[in-house]
């Protein structure tokens, strides 16, 4: 019974090493997983420490709080490329669902309220700035443009191979592919999420991995890499470009507009005016080069005279 025993226990091991090497976050490399009973793997956010549901893609705002964390707290490498935006980076602040808080603040009280995308969508203020909501971004456009190749791909093939790229890798439900328009080397997709179910994806976080991916900063599994096929032919992606529209627009002062174009109209005005003053003083010294001449020509004719 002795040895039989200990053949089993070996075996248990042997099954039970594996299983704890496995213990990963296939959608979310920015995460720490350990073994929680028999065959149960927990994997908890880096920076926020909020469990993560591997079967689908973290928000946006967990992903941001992770990047933002100092590298001494993670116990991998930090990637090459930080979160950066027209504003600079921020660490977000998160509500408990994974949703941005409606106001977001730095470390110098500077504070500004942001859409479910996190953002900016109002002017810069202090503490004393309130954010009544937060603004669903609806309508997210994606344009891309491949490496051109020998053969040309037909539009209805690159939809189905973008709408099932986006369904199995994304989690995306395609009735949010509202539409994919190919004109090569160009690609036009539009996503269109007015109301967002507690299981589904948020197409913001959709295109945070989308970009992610693109821009060789996969957030899946450091193995997992995109690739994008149509009928067998890699479509290498080459360039990227991400539009957000939210259901209300944005709230940004006219005196930052004015400010603007005040700015606009000073180096307008300066420009016109170094123009007349360069023309006035060309005709000054044509003028002035004209009436010397005029001089010489009548001191040569009137010389004989005096004689």
């Amino acid at each position: 019974m002795g040895p039989l025993f200990g053949v089993v226990l070996g075996l248990i091991l042997a099954v039970a090493s594996p299983a704890h090497n496995n213990c990963t976050c296939a959608t979310n490399k920015w995460t720490v997983c350990a073994q929680d009973g028999p065959g149960n793997c927990m994997c908890r956010m880096v920076g926020s420490d909020h469990r993560v549901d591997c079967s689908t893609l973290t928000s946006k705002c967990f992903l941001m709080k992770a990047e933002m964390t100092p590298l001494k707290e993670k116990r991998f490498w930090r990637p090459p490329h930080g979160l950066s935006d027209s504003d600079g980076i921020y660490n977000p602040d998160c509500e408990d669902s994974g949703v941005f808080k409606a106001r977001q603040c730095n470390q110098s009280n500077t504070c500004w309220c942001v859409n479910t995308a996190g953002l900016r969508r109002t002017e810069k203020g202090d503490k004393s700035l309130s954010c009544s909501e937060l603004v669903r971004t609806r309508w997210i456009y994606i344009e891309l443009t491949h490496k051109r190749s020998s053969s040309a791909f037909d539009a209805p093939d690159v939809a189905k191979a973008l709408t099932h790229l986006f369904e199995s890798r994304y989690k995306l439900h395609p009735k949010y592919i509202a539409a994919i328009k190919y004109d090569p080397p160009l690609i036009q997709i539009r996503l269109d999420q007015s109301q967002k179910p507690r299981w589904d994806v948020d197409i913001a976080d959709v295109a945070y991995y989308f970009e992610k991916d693109v821009n060789n900063d996969s957030i899946f599994h450091p193995n997992s890499k995109l690739t994008v096929s149509v009928n067998g032919d890699a479509l290498a992606i080459e360039k990227l470009w991400i539009y957000y529209v939210d259901e209300k627009p944005p709230q940004f002062c006219m005196r930052q507009l004015a400010a603007g174009i005040s700015a606009v109209v000073t180096v307008v005005v300066l420009t016109a005016g170094v123009g007349i003053a360069v023309l006035l003083t060309l005709r000054w010294l044509h003028t002035r080069k004209y009436k010397k001449f005029d001089s010489k020509e009548m001191g040569e004719i009137k010389a004989p005279s005096l004689e």
